[in-house]
């Protein structure tokens, strides 16, 4: 059974730095993609950032200047950091890992369980 644990999020000051990390366990094929989405209160989940193993990343244009994503391929392992934090960060943060169904015909998602990030002086 596959399961994604995050780490990281809290309580964070405006300006201010998050680092949040998510591991991947269990027997995974064909893994294409692992990234970050977010969903605050009333909003729908959006995509934060996202890095396929090819090497290619999006991120959002709300983030895209004060986020890094990286990937370790080997153990499956995705990271996120981000600067100057604003209030509009504050949301459940969620890992998800995207992989190649067996007929090799469409992708499929895992999500992990969330970790809140709140930006508050």
């Amino acid at each position: 059974q596959v399961q994604l644990v995050e780490s990281g999020g809290g309580l964070v000051q405006p300006g201010g730095s998050l680092s949040l990390s998510c591991a991947a366990s269990g027997v995974i094929f064909n893994v294409r993609a692992m990234g970050w989405y977010r969903q605050a209160p009333g909003s729908e989940r959006e995509l934060v950032a996202s890095i396929r193993t090819n090497g290619t990343i999006n991120y959002s244009d709300s983030v895209k200047d004060r986020a890094t994503v990286s990937l370790n391929s080997a153990n499956n392992t995705v990271y996120l950091q981000m600067n100057s934090l604003k209030f509009e960060d504050t949301a459940v943060y969620y890992c998800n890992l995207r992989f190649l169904g067996p007929l090799g015909r469409r992708e499929y998602d895992y999500w992990g369980q969330g970790t809140q990030v709140t930006v508050s002086t």
